[in-house]
């Protein structure tokens, strides 16, 4: 069974061209545009082997998202990868605080995210 992702982006077009890398290489994706939809989906869904998300984001920020999102026991394990514009050493100590396992700069390159979803998500 493919593992599943969530992508959290409030931009589509970088939803897509995620989408797109993760799922030539065999995962299931689902996205949110933003941390509380992400939530939401969540909700519905309920686990996913893997989340990458964005920091900047309208109705709640990408750091908001993981801190709410690992209060949560059924996703407390699941790793997070932040893909994001954002590369300032305090940005990044703030996320991996709320619980983030890597952080990408944008513009990424497909092969390095594909490389960092396989050494977090679980076999």
């Amino acid at each position: 069974m493919a593992k599943t992702i969530l992508i959290v982006d409030d931009s589509s077009s970088l939803r897509t061209v995620v989408r797109i890398a993760l799922e030539r290489a065999g995962y299931t994706v689902i996205e949110a545009g933003d941390g509380k939809q992400a939530l939401d989906t969540l909700a519905k869904v309920g686990r996913v082997n893997l989340i990458v998300s964005d920091v900047n984001m309208p109705n709640m920020d990408g750091i908001t998202f993981v801190t709410q999102l690992k209060a949560q026991a059924a996703h407390r394990f699941t790793p997070v990868v932040m893909l994001t514009t954002e590369g300032q050493d305090a940005k990044i100590q703030q996320g991996r605080a709320a619980g983030a396992k890597a952080w990408m700069v944008k513009p990424f390159n497909p092969p390095q995210l594909l490389d960092a979803v396989a050494k977090l998500i679980q076999p």
